[in-house]
């Protein structure tokens, strides 16, 4: 009974099998093609939609960066640090260079998408974190309390709305630093929904943020663990849809009013004030190109 069972498992393996094969034949021959070409084909051309999304350099809403097709090349990552501490921390929805001097970000890199600019996740019930993944002494919330200093995000919770993974690493203090209320409040915000808007209008941009220090004497430090309080900010962008542009901002880290006008800069200023090279991914012409312009009104 048993080897009949089998038997007849196997017989209508072999009649769907055929079944399959009569099918693509009969796709083949509606297309003038014989039935082994027809398979070529389909795999031919499942081979080039794999390549065009890997070579178009865009993130599906859904993928994280582990999980991307192969062959994308992430665009807002500048090259690495030299002559200080780096130690590079990947996320769901960005990268940090993080400093364990500082006890801050080097800088925080991400590529926003239209559709990462959306969603319903709520920071309402996030809460600032340690990051045990870096060493200590590291930042905490200690160090922020009458500090003055409000715990600063470099990658927004805005931009992270669309995973409640991506939205709780962004309160991760390695991508937080200690900025003045008021900027942090204003022009900080601002210049943050000012790049959610030219996702959705340009379907991506790829931004770097992070701290200044001048250098002027003894740095400034908050708490326990002494975390370096910034001088400045900067924020580069770039977008790549049509002609490459690209355009920096620095913003003093204090309260007074500041206009964004007066922060806009080029990307080759902040690579003189920080050290960073950023967008090395783009063909050298073009790299050269779009960091030495700064023109607000062409975006």
């Amino acid at each position: 009974m048993r080897k009949r069972f089998v038997f007849l498992i196997l017989a209508t393996a072999v009649l769907m099998l055929a079944g399959c094969k009569d099918s693509a034949r009969q796709r083949a021959a509606e297309n003038g093609q014989d039935a082994t070409e027809f398979f070529d084909a389909e795999s031919a051309a499942a081979a080039q939609k794999t390549k065009a999304a890997a070579e178009s350099g865009e993130r599906d809403a859904s993928d994280s960066k582990s999980n991307a097709p192969k062959g994308i090349t992430q665009y807002e990552l500048p090259a690495p640090l030299k002559g200080k501490p780096e130690q590079i921390l990947k996320r769901e929805a960005y990268t940090v260079s993080y400093n364990k001097t500082t006890r801050n970000p080097n800088w925080v890199a991400w590529h926003l998408t239209k559709s990462h600019t959306y969603g319903r996740i709520s920071r309402d019930k996030e809460i600032f974190t340690e990051d045990t993944s870096v060493g200590t002494p590291r930042a905490t919330d200690n160090d922020y309390y009458t500090s003055r200093y409000d715990r600063g995000h470099m990658c927004p919770a805005g931009d992270n709305k669309w995973s409640n993974t991506a939205m709780t690493e962004s309160f991760l203090f390695t991508n937080v630093c200690p900025q003045n209320h008021g900027l942090n409040k204003y022009e900080w915000n601002d210049l943050e929904m000012l790049c959610r808007d030219w996702a959705r209008e340009y379907g991506s941009v790829d931004i770097v943020c992070g701290p200044i220090y001048y250098g002027q004497g003894d740095q400034k430090t908050i708490g326990k663990n002494k975390v370096w309080v910034p001088d400045a900010f900067f924020k580069v962008v770039l977008c790549r849809k049509g002609a490459s542009k690209a355009i920096g901002f620095i913003y003093r880290n204090e309260g007074r009013k500041q206009r964004m006008e007066d922060a806009v800069c080029t990307v080759d200023e902040v690579e003189r004030l920080t050290g960073i090279d950023f967008f090395p991914s783009l063909k050298d012409d073009v790299e050269e190109r779009v960091e030495a312009e700064a023109t607000i009104s062409k975006w």
